[in-house]
C-alpha cells in the first residue's frame, strides 16, 4: 500500500507541476475533461456528430501545425494525406473486409508513404516554390481517381464502409479519446530534441545545417510524422462517415486546415485543435442564416487576424501568463517572480 501511494504521490506532484502550473495547460485539462462528460448531459446524435467531425478535423489541423508551423514547411496540399488514408483505409475494408481497427492504422502507413513522395522531390524547396509543389499533388491523385473509376468510384466514390461501432456515443468516445491521445503525443513531439531541431530549421535552415544538423533527414521525418496524424483522421473520417471520395482530396479541404491552424494560432498544436472546434461549431451554428453564412465566417476569421495575427489560443496564453526574461519559461500572470529561477517578473 505504501508503495502505491507513493507511486500516486508522484504522480500527483508531477501533474500538479507540469499540469496545474500554468492556467493554458489547466485550461485544456478542463477543456478534455468536458468533452469526455459531455455525453452524461447531451448525447443527442445530432450534436454528437458535430463534435466527432470537429474532433476529426482537429487531429487534421494539428498534424498540420506539426509540418508547417513547427518546420515551417508550408502545405498548401494537405489534403493529399487525408486523402490517401481515406482510400485505402475505405478499399481495404471493402475489398479485403479488414475492420476499421485495421484499416485505419493501414491507411495512416500509406499517407506516411505519401509523406516520403512528397518530402524527397520537395527537399530543394522553400516558401512560396515548396507550398506551390505541395498543392500540385493531391491535384494529381484527384486525376488518379477519376482514372480508375472502377477502383475508386470515380466522381460517386466507394461507399458502404463498415461504422466505427455501432453507437453514436462510442463513436464519440473513440474520436476524441484518439483526438486527445494524438494530440498529446503531437505535442510531446514538439516538446522534444526533435520539437528543438523543428524550430530551428523554421528559423534558419542555413545555421541549423551549419550546427551539425541533418535537415534533410528531420524535413522528410517531419512529412511522414504529419502523413502519420493526417492519416489517422483520413481514416477516422471515411469510417464515421461511411463514403470515401474526392472531396477527401479537395484544395478547398488544404485550405480549410490552414484557416483552423492560423485561427487558433500556430506552433502550438493546441491551437489548430482550438480552431478546428470553434470553426467547425460556428459553421453549424450559422446555418441558421445560410444566406449570409459564409460572410459572417468570413468576418469572424476577419475580426481575429486583424486583432489577434499570431491566433486565438496564443492572444489568450498571452494575456494570462508571461515569460521569465531569464530562463524563458512561461508563469502565470499574477506572479511577481519566476516560479523557477526566482527572477523578477514585473
Amino acid at each position: 500500500m505504501s508503495i502505491i501511494s507513493s507511486y500516486v504521490g508522484r504522480a500527483y506532484k508531477g501533474f500538479r507541476g507540469e499540469v496545474l502550473v500554468l492556467p493554458s495547460r489547466t485550461l485544456v485539462l478542463l477543456f478534455c475533461l468536458t468533452l469526455f462528460l459531455l455525453p452524461l448531459v447531451m448525447d443527442h446524435p445530432y450534436y454528437l456528430r458535430i463534435l466527432i467531425m470537429a474532433s476529426i478535423f482537429a487531429i487534421f489541423a494539428a498534424s498540420w501545425d506539426l509540418l508547417s508551423g513547427f518546420t515551417g514547411q508550408i502545405s498548401f496540399g494537405h489534403a493529399l494525406f487525408f486523402g490517401v488514408a481515406a482510400y485505402t483505409s475505405a478499399l481495404l475494408n471493402l475489398n479485403v473486409s479488414l475492420p476499421p481497427w485495421l484499416t485505419i492504422p493501414l491507411g495512416a502507413l500509406a499517407a506516411v508513404v505519401a509523406g516520403l513522395v512528397v518530402g524527397v522531390p520537395c527537399l530543394r524547396l522553400r516558401g512560396t516554390y515548396l507550398a506551390l509543389a505541395t498543392l500540385a499533388f493531391p491535384l494529381i491523385l484527384t486525376g488518379v481517381v477519376f482514372v480508375i473509376p472502377d477502383i475508386t468510384g470515380g466522381e460517386l466514390g466507394v461507399s458502404g464502409l463498415d461504422r466505427l461501432s455501432d453507437s453514436r456515443v462510442n463513436e464519440y468516445y473513440i474520436a476524441v479519446t484518439v483526438m486527445v491521445v494524438l494530440g498529446f503525443v503531437m505535442w510531446k513531439i514538439t516538446d522534444s530534441k526533435t520539437g528543438i531541431i523543428f524550430h530551428a530549421i523554421r528559423e534558419d535552415e542555413v545555421a541549423a545545417r551549419a550546427s551539425g544538423i541533418n535537415t534533410t533527414r528531420y524535413k522528410l521525418l517531419a512529412f511522414c510524422l504529419s502523413g502519420l496524424f493526417a492519416g489517422i483522421a483520413g481514416g477516422l473520417y471515411v469510417h464515421f462517415m461511411r463514403i470515401a471520395g474526392p472531396s477527401t482530396l479537395e484544395l478547398m479541404l488544404s485550405f480549410q486546415v490552414i484557416i483552423w491552424a492560423i485561427f487558433g494560432g500556430i506552433a502550438t498544436i493546441y491551437g489548430p485543435i482550438a480552431g478546428a472546434f470553434i470553426l467547425v461549431l460556428l459553421m453549424e451554428f450559422l446555418t441558421v442564416a445560410p444566406e449570409i453564412r459564409m460572410l459572417l465566417f468570413a468576418i469572424m476569421v476577419m475580426l481575429v487576424l486583424l486583432f489577434m495575427p499570431e491566433g486565438l489560443t496564443t492572444w489568450v496564453r498571452d494575456k494570462i501568463e508571461k515569460v521569465c526574461p531569464r530562463c524563458k519559461l512561461r508563469n502565470i500572470a499574477t506572479r511577481k517572480s519566476c516560479r523557477v529561477c526566482g527572477a523578477d517578473l514585473d
